[in-house]
């Protein structure tokens, strides 16, 4: 057991090291698609809410 435990952190540390801070550009595209991500799944869940509870009032 002891030899997946250590074969798990030799990968965590390999890609710790590869990894580097984004650009100032990468950083804001990212907080622009997250953005917007959450905005469409906002509005979908919007407009679920107000079909169903808006729609039966009108059809009774």
């Amino acid at each position: 057991m002891a030899s997946t435990h250590s074969f798990k952190l030799s990968e965590y540390t390999r890609i710790l090291k590869l990894a580097r801070k984004p650009t100032r550009e990468e950083f804001l595209m990212i907080a622009k698609v997250a953005g917007a991500g959450i905005l469409l799944i906002g509005t979908v869940g919007f407009l679920i809410y107000l079909v169903l509870t808006e729609m039966p009032q009108r059809i009774m």
